[in-house]
């Protein structure tokens, strides 16, 4: 068999096949009673979407105008490289060998911070995407999980198995399946539900089946193999895997490895060329690009700052699509990351409302201070508009 994946192009806008979806009541209780994994009987949707929660489309809503003032805060391409390198993202292509906790140890000791963090862990084989966070970015980990991930796999099957079949049963496993970790993951063995969003298979070749999956994290692909080979009733192992998608992390130009990451850090200390470290690490807001975003005023910023949460007269704008419970994200006008939250109303709630709280603050991004208080601000508009009317 070939190299099962080569990076080749941005596949975010790409929805996976759909294949054998209505399955037979023979095949949908015997995927049941042998717990291979098949979807629970009230959980599948023929609507099912076939795509990532990070491709979700959403449109902006503004609530109101408003000015943000030039002498607070930065926009993130305006940073210092120690401000950058505080709130940074890396887009990690791993290699297979290491531990993805080795490989944030690396990275830390590369680029020399004192804090560094990858999300969702990679076994030591398994090559691709592995998100690190630097610094204060590690704040805002957890919310890449909601995102879902991307895998390239290649599948052995341990008998022939017709392809007909085998597209039929790869379809079956579409939608919610149960799944219980294997024994040698490092979490509670009990079963659960996990959301596949796409199974494509991409080729099939004798016993070998290369399929594109698209799955919740948390998602075992391992045991996504060992289920269809039961649901197969020839048995099925993995053989390659590689990740190539973390939520809004893909492989496109922002991916490196540790090597590029090595010479760029060299050519700031030789050179003082900052060029290629800044292409190397992306600033945080790159790491929230999935979740829904709220727009706030310079105002609400530093009471966000300290864990208030943003109420309806401090918001600006906000994109559709947004559910009371759903993770957003809190941005200022000049695109700096603030704060994530959850929403406390539906999108439509947020546009119309004049008070009440929008969202709860969760994770706090900004360092306080860096805007001033709303009363400071109150003050100098103020003292603003009397200097204004002397003149007059």
């Amino acid at each position: 068999m070939p190299v099962i994946h080569r990076p080749d192009r941005d596949r975010s806008s790409r929805k996976g096949q759909q294949y054998g979806r209505q399955a037979s009541s023979e095949s949908r209780a015997h995927s049941s009673s042998s717990s291979s994994g098949a979807s629970p009987p009230h959980g599948r949707e023929e609507s099912y979407p076939q795509i990532l929660p990070s491709d979700r489309k959403r449109s902006v809503l503004v609530k109101r105008k408003g000015k943000t003032d030039p002498s607070y805060g930065l926009p993130p391409e305006q940073r210092s490289l120690k401000q950058h390198l505080s709130l940074g993202a890396i887009n990690l292509d791993k290699t297979s060998g290491p531990t993805s906790h080795e490989v944030a140890a690396w990275v830390k000791r590369i680029v020399e911070v004192d804090k560094a963090g990858h999300s969702g862990t990679l076994d030591p084989k398994v090559t691709g995407i592995l998100p690190v966070l630097l610094e204060d970015a590690t704040r805002i980990m957890e919310t890449l999980l909601l995102a879902g991930k991307e895998y390239i796999c290649l599948m052995r099957l341990h008998k022939p198995v017709p392809k007909k079949r085998i597209m039929e049963v790869c379809g079956e496993f579409m939608g919610p399946i149960f799944q219980k970790p294997p024994l040698k993951s490092s979490v509670v063995k009990e079963l659960r539900v996990r959301k596949i969003y796409y199974l494509e298979v991409l080729e099939i070749e004798e016993q070998h089946v290369l399929m594109r999956v698209g799955c919740e994290a948390g998602t075992y692909i391992r045991k996504l193999c060992f289920d269809i080979g039961l649901a197969l009733g020839c048995g099925a192992n993995m053989e390659e895997l590689r990740r190539t998608r973390a939520g809004p992390f893909r492989e496109d130009k922002t991916l490196v490895t540790l090597h590029n990451l090595t010479d760029a850090m060299a050519a700031w200390k030789e050179k003082g060329d900052e060029s290629a470290l800044r292409r190397s690490i992306q600033p945080v807001e790159a790491a929230l690009a999935h979740l829904p975003r709220l727009v706030i005023a310079d105002n609400a910023v530093d009471a966000v700052c300290h864990g208030a949460p943003l109420a309806a007269p401090g918001l600006l704008s906000l994109e559709t699509d947004i559910n009371k419970g759903d993770m957003v994200s809190f941005f200022t006008l000049k695109g700096e990351a603030v704060a994530v939250g959850v929403a406390q109303m539906e999108s439509r709630e947020m546009l119309a409302s004049q008070s009440g709280i929008v969202a709860r603050t969760e994770r706090v991004i900004m360092q306080p201070n860096t805007y001033p208080k709303a009363w400071k601000l109150s003050e100098r508009d103020a003292a603003t508009a009397a200097g204004n009317a002397a003149k007059k």
